[in-house]
């Protein structure tokens, strides 16, 4: 891979795609897609909450994340992003959930979704999901941070 970053739609399915090829290039267990942090200022500005409850400067919360590895994509929603999920993944009969893990210590929920789709439908899936379930901006940037 040359580039590691995207800010278009058409780009930002271009660069799954290239992940998920590298990804399987060189046998790693999974690779791994982050929203940039511009997502995580947008939010906090529009929503003006506060950092964290315990004001010591940590966000309040992880921007976005998928991965992908063994024809699974993995990643974390709340309770109302995980309802927007299930109904983006009526477009995709070929997704579906094969996990849902929800510890006690932890909010939201563990998705783990079968994928057996070919890596430009993945790639539009993960771009879909940026977009419907995270509500992310239409310019929003992923980063391949692992692969």
């Amino acid at each position: 891979m040359s580039r590691f970053s995207a800010d278009t739609p058409k780009e930002r399915r271009k660069l799954v795609m290239d992940a998920i090829v590298a990804h399987r290039e060189r046998g790693s267990p999974f690779c791994t897609l982050m929203v940039g942090q511009e997502f995580q200022t947008e939010t906090k500005i529009e929503d003006e909450e506060p950092e964290n409850e315990n004001g010591d400067g940590e966000p309040a919360e992880a921007p976005p994340w998928i991965q992908f590895g063994d024809q699974t994509l993995n990643l974390d929603c709340t309770d109302e992003e995980l309802d927007r999920l299930k109904t983006l993944l009526r477009e995709f009969p070929a997704f579906k959930i094969e996990q849902l893990h929800s510890p006690e210590e932890a909010e939201g929920t563990n998705v783990r979704i079968s994928a057996k789709a070919d890596v430009n439908r993945i790639a539009q899936f993960v771009d879909q999901t940026l977009q419907e379930v995270y509500e992310c901006p239409k310019s929003t940037t992923i980063w391949a941070v692992e692969v």
